[in-house]
């Protein structure tokens, strides 16, 4: 199968990239400077000139609350772009994966993940912009397309929170980190081996929303405590603070675990807890440098 990935220099998209070469697949990896999703001539020559049978749309606007004052480019980019990819993957008989997010719910559900098919409600101008792509590819492209919703990522490749707090325990002597946020902590790769898995039934039964997390909850506290834990350093240099210490444009979903039931549906098995994929991702972002401070 020959596949096609957008917003291939990104984090998600570097490790779909990455899995796929790993399994033996034809893989042709386009950043941001090698192709603007926003413009349909140039959407169109790349699916002409690659022919691919499967694009992983992965290219996104990701400044949550630069978003709030920026929304009209937000959704040229996470609404429009993916309208005109999935036009041009019908256009050239492809098939689309498009990668979305939690913040098309509302985040107060607080104690039940939420399913595939639960009610949207965007709280922010970043998941307005997500929601209208998700909307447009699966209309654009019914039975032939899926969207992924992933959260909380962290990987190898570039700043992330997981690479925050490794900088910070080595800078500060204790870090207070925000313990009324609950999500699920995910390993990017882990990500891109759903993706991998989800591409060869694309359209043969297998379409619609899937979520693709790390099983398992915690807050932003306890993932903090479970770095500080591995590498070695005393988890109790973590202290607890609440939402309300780090005021930001955009409103943090309290509460944003997604459910994993299509996965059974199709025959794969849901992403493993948090947990165990944290032990195997950190030695590789212990090793990427530089470490940087992200706000």
């Amino acid at each position: 199968m020959t596949w096609l990935i957008t917003g291939a220099g990104g984090m998600l998209g570097r490790d779909v990239v990455d899995g796929l070469i790993r399994r033996g697949e034809r893989v042709t990896g386009l950043d941001r400077a090698a192709l603007d999703i926003t413009r349909a001539e140039d959407v169109d020559r790349a699916l002409a000139e690659h022919r691919p049978a499967l694009v992983v749309n992965c290219a996104a606007y990701t400044a949550v609350d630069d978003a709030e004052t920026d929304e009209e480019r937000a959704t040229a980019v996470n609404g429009d772009g993916p309208r005109l990819l999935a036009r041009a993957c019908a256009a050239h008989g492809a098939r689309l994966i498009h990668v979305s997010t939690d913040y098309v719910f509302s985040g107060d559900a607080r104690t039940t993940p939420y399913p595939e098919d639960h009610p949207t409600a965007p709280r922010t101008a970043y998941g307005r912009s997500k929601l209208a792509g998700e909307r447009a590819v699966l209309e654009e492209l019914p039975g032939a397309s899926a969207v992924v919703r992933t959260a909380w990522l962290y990987g190898t490749h570039g700043a992330n929170f997981v690479r925050t707090m490794i900088g910070l325990e080595a800078r500060r002597p204790t870090v207070d980190v925000v313990d009324d946020q609950r999500g699920q902590p995910t390993w990017s790769a882990d990500v891109a081996e759903c993706i991998a898995g989800l591409g060869p039934r694309l359209g043969d039964g297998a379409h619609g929303v899937f979520h693709a997390t790390n099983s398992g909850e915690a807050t932003w506290y306890d993932l903090a405590r479970e770095v500080f834990r591995l590498i070695g350093a005393d988890p109790d240099r973590v202290r607890p603070t609440t939402t309300a210490a780090f005021p930001r444009p955009a409103p943090r979903p309290a509460y944003s675990a997604l459910a994993h039931g299509r996965w059974q549906e199709i025959g794969l098995p849901a992403p493993r807890d948090w947990r165990a994929a944290l032990h195997e991702a950190l030695p590789g972002i212990r090793k990427e440098s530089p470490l940087r401070e992200t706000p």
